[in-house]
């Protein structure tokens, strides 16, 4: 069980990879004009801490250690944690360019948070791929799950 979570965990972080380069490319680390409703301690504090525990997990496969597998599951805990903060962020930049798209010409839409100097209509991650950010949080959720029924035992030899 414990390759099936790894597996998993490169496959969420393949698709994280599209989301985080998507939010780049599209100006998400701006910290002028439309940038984005994302922190950048935010982004790069998931990127990091999913990283890591990745390396650690995949320590924890090579080598067994109990100690090094659940300080990868604490780390992956928070990274979901920081994962489920994107995802509602995301959300009103979604509907506003789901919205948008349906508005007739010359109507336009705004969904910006209070205290928020970017529209969702202008932020990087209105970009992002909507399968690609459902299959990373359903990914990611099977990878926290697999990886706890490894550490406590379920399923093991």
């Amino acid at each position: 069980m414990d390759v099936a979570a790894l597996i998993l965990w490169i496959l969420t972080a393949a698709g994280g990879s599209v989301l985080l380069r998507t939010w780049v490319v599209n100006g998400g680390a701006r910290r002028t004009g439309a940038g984005s409703r994302f922190p950048v301690p935010l982004i790069f504090g998931h990127f990091v801490l999913a990283a890591v525990g990745l390396v650690l997990w995949i320590v924890y496969v090579a080598d067994d250690k109990d100690g090094i597998g659940w300080t990868a599951f604490v780390l992956l805990a928070l990274v979901a944690l920081l994962g489920f903060t994107m995802f509602a962020r995301w959300l009103p930049t979604y509907q506003s360019t789901r919205n948008a798209a349906r508005a007739p010409a010359g109507v336009t839409t705004s969904s910006a948070g209070a205290g928020s100097t970017t529209t969702a209509a202008g932020a990087a991650e209105r970009h992002f791929p909507v399968p690609i950010v459902i299959g990373h949080g359903v990914l990611a959720a099977a990878t926290l799950v697999l990886v706890l029924l490894t550490l406590i035992g379920v399923g093991g030899s």
